[in-house]
């Protein structure tokens, strides 16, 4: 399932979403053991392409996938990048064509089983998945009564759609033919003025799913999100927490 297959979805992504994949690549350099630049890296569901770019410092050439045209459409454009339209679950590359994949926001949406034996298949005896994601913690540091307003207020109007949101396990890798190097998490700030925050917002599932069902317009849900968020801010910017959690695995042996 896609929540931003449709083209004002994917222009609210490209201009709202927080650049935080740097960091998240950064980490990950080390605790894969990749100093310097791999041939090749492959990102399955780029979106609008933060997270393809954001593996420059780790691949010569990146390769980003997603299922959305729309999202491609708006994906950042630069040398040593391309896109191309796929599912995770069925990549359209050869055995062993890449020393590196990663994706981002993304492995709660899809088929597990499907989508680790298809990144097994892709990649390079010993080569490297790093799966991350990056949450809203509903926590605005200038105002610790925020933190009441999601739970109260956000999700009562706009649930969460369901999504495996559960943690990968070691035992599940092993099954799929994966090492298990590392968890990790971290926190980061982003730093949002109110109408910065409700058009982040709106980049959400949760927005998204009740726009999709015809449940809100978009132009009264960001004008309720706006009056809700407003009273939280004694200065005209805020300091929003979030945070990544990163799983760091190894391809093993063969299936």
């Amino acid at each position: 399932m896609s929540f931003f297959t449709g083209l004002s979805e994917a222009e609210r992504y490209a201009r709202s979403r927080p650049l935080f994949h740097p960091l998240a690549i950064e980490r990950a350099r080390r605790r894969l053991g990749i100093p310097e630049l791999l041939a090749l890296g492959l990102d399955i569901a780029c979106g609008t392409g933060q997270s393809a770019v954001a593996l420059f410092p780790a691949a010569h050439r990146v390769i980003g996938i997603d299922l959305s045209r729309s999202m491609l459409a708006h994906a950042i454009r630069k040398p040593r990048l391309e896109y191309a339209q796929a599912i995770a679950e069925a990549l359209p590359f050869a055995h062993g064509s890449f020393p590196l994949v990663t994706t981002a926001l993304a492995f709660h949406w899809f088929d597990r089983r499907k989508f680790l034996s298809e990144v097994w298949r892709v990649l390079h005896p010993a080569g490297s998945l790093l799966i991350y994601n990056n949450s809203f913690r509903g926590i605005m540091k200038e105002n610790p009564a925020f933190r009441d307003w999601a739970p109260q207020s956000y999700l009562k109007r706009f649930p969460t759609p369901p999504r495996n949101s559960q943690p990968l396990t070691p035992e599940e890798a092993q099954d799929f033919g994966f090492r298990f190097i590392d968890d990790d998490q971290f926190d980061n700030e982003v730093r949002f003025a109110p109408e910065d925050l409700v058009a982040y917002l709106t980049t959400q599932t949760n927005v998204i799913a009740a726009l999709d069902a015809g449940r809100e317009k978009l132009d009264n849900a960001y004008s309720w999100l706006l009056d809700e968020v407003r009273p939280f801010f004694g200065d005209s910017v805020g300091t929003f927490v979030f945070r990544t959690i990163a799983w760091y695995l190894q391809k093993e042996g063969a299936r």
